[in-house]
Order: structure tokens, then C-alpha cells, then sequence
């Protein structure tokens, strides 16, 4: 009975969710041959996305608790840790914002569409000479007052930690001349219960899983609790060693990450090469 209970509930939650998603593009569509200043046509972007996501995360019946969040009109690049699709839906649920993905990514059909609506930017990710290049799009982005996201990890993780960050796009908020405001992303309960192992691939979106088994299997869950903090802000200059300004963002964050619950403990030292207490 359980399992029917959450087959029409993911069969319900998907059907809602497709409609709100072909209202959005075709709203954005609208705002795209209407509005022809590029700027503006960005704004209206990421304001369509910043109401959508918050739809969707009331279908999906996330609960989201928002901490510490700054003022409106605080410019920023904002980075974080990323687990799937759930937490950018949280993400750009809380202020209009702009994300930064991968050419792959505007090159997978639907998604590519997708983000591409949500005004996303792209950067070559396979190429240094590329990124450096788009490194100016991230660059006059920030300096037209748009606040910008970028997953410095590069991809969606399992939850069990803050992988190390991709420096090189971190420096674009210090030629622009803004801070870098970190944000870590936890999911707390699942189904009322705590977000263990047994829910993981039920909210992370990772390796070989494909998006439609990622959304089906976040669909059919009766309920989640999300969590997002905003950390204090990193100030830095174009003169800063990029590696210790990411290692003070990635240290920041992965204080604060709550990794998945159930996993394995870490093998110990032999007892010989415990430390004497003494």
C-alpha cells in the first residue's frame, strides 16, 4: 500500500511539476521577445526563476529554513556546495540570481533549454584558455548588480563531503570588486526522519543517475527539510592567491556541511600509532 501511496504521489508531484515548468518557459519565452535590452531580459529571468523554483518547492513539499540571509541589494558571488537539482530549486528560490553551468550542460536536451530560460551563463569547463575568457561574462554579470552563483565544485556530489573547489572562476568576484559569500546546503529530515543513506539518491543527483530516476525518486517522498546558510562574506583582491581564498570558502562551508548519516566510520590507526595520552 506504501509503495502505491508513493507512485501516485510521484505521478502527481511530476504532473504539477511538468505544467509549472512549461508555464515558466513559455512565460519566459514571452519575456524574450519582449524584452530586448539583454540586461533587463536578465533580470526578468532570474526573477521567473526565483518565483517557479519557489512553486516547485511547495509541490515537492520542501520545508526551507533560510539563515543569516543578506540584504536584497547585497552584490555578491555566491558559492556553495551541490548535491542535484533540489538544491538549486532552494537556492534560486531564495533572490533572483544567476548561475553559472557548463557548455555541457546547455548541450543536453530539455536542460540545455531549461537553463538557458533561467538565464544561466555558460563556461567551457574542458577548456583553461575558455574559462578564462568567460571569466569576463561571470565578471560584467557581477558589475551589472546580478548576483551570480557558481558551484566551485565543479559537479553534484553524494553527500558525503565538500569536494575541493576549481579556483580560477572564485577570482571573478575580486575583479569585479565584490565578496564572495559562502553557502553551505544541508538537507535535515526526510520523510520525517533524519537524511541518511537510505534517502541519498532519493535528493542528490549524482555519477551515472539519470535526471529522470533522480526526479521520480525525489517526486514520490512525502516530505524534506532544507536548510541554507549564508556564511560570512570573503573580501579579496585581484592580488590574493586564488588557492587560499578558495581553501577560506571550502573550509567555511565544509564546517557547516552536515554530510549524509550511515556512512561507514573511518578506519582507525593501529593502537600502536594512537597517540599516548599521557
Amino acid at each position: 500500500m506504501e509503495a502505491i501511496q508513493a507512485g501516485l504521489r510521484g505521478v502527481l508531484k511530476l504532473t504539477v511539476f511538468v505544467l509549472i515548468i512549461l508555464t515558466f518557459m513559455l512565460w519566459s519565452y514571452v519575456c524574450h521577445l519582449v524584452v530586448r535590452d539583454p540586461q533587463k531580459r536578465l533580470q526578468r529571468f532570474s526573477k521567473n526563476t526565483r518565483f517557479f523554483s519557489g512553486l516547485i518547492l511547495k509541490v515537492f513539499n520542501l520545508d526551507l529554513t533560510v539563515i543569516n540571509k543578506p540584504a536584497d541589494d547585497q552584490k555578491c558571488l555566491i558559492v556553495s556546495n551541490h548535491m542535484g537539482f533540489v538544491d538549486i530549486l532552494m537556492l534560486a528560490s531564495c533572490n533572483p540570481m544567476l548561475f553559472v553551468t557548463s557548455n555541457e550542460m546547455r548541450e543536453t536536451p530539455f536542460l540545455g533549454l531549461l537553463t538557458e530560460m533561467g538565464g544561466c551563463i555558460y563556461v567551457e569547463r574542458r577548456s583553461r584558455t575558455k574559462i578564462l575568457d568567460e571569466m569576463k561574462s561571470i565578471v560584467n554579470a557581477l558589475r551589472a548588480g546580478f548576483r551570480v552563483v557558481l558551484y566551485p565544485e565543479a559537479t553534484s556530489t553524494n553527500g558525503e563531503r565538500v569536494l575541493p573547489f576549481k579556483k580560477t572562476l572564485m577570482m571573478a568576484a575580486a575583479q569585479a570588486g565584490v565578496p564572495i559569500q559562502p553557502v553551505v546546503i544541508n538537507f535535515r529530515e526526510v520523510n520525517g526522519e533524519e537524511f541518511s543513506l537510505k534517502w541519498r539518491d532519493h535528493l542528490c543527483w549524482y555519477g551515472d543517475i539519470p535526471f529522470a530516476t533522480s526526479m521520480w525518486k525525489s517526486a514520490v517522498l512525502r516530505s524534506v527539510k532544507g536548510e541554507i546558510e549564508f556564511l560570512e562574506p570573503i573580501y579579496s583582491t585581484p592580488e590574493d592567491d586564488r588557492g587560499l581564498i578558495a581553501d577560506k570558502a571550502h573550509a567555511a562551508i565544509s564546517a557547516k556541511f552536515v554530510p549524509v548519516k550511515g556512512l561507514p566510520a573511518e578506519p582507525q590507526p593501529p593502537a600502536e600509532m594512537q597517540a599516548d595520552p599521557t
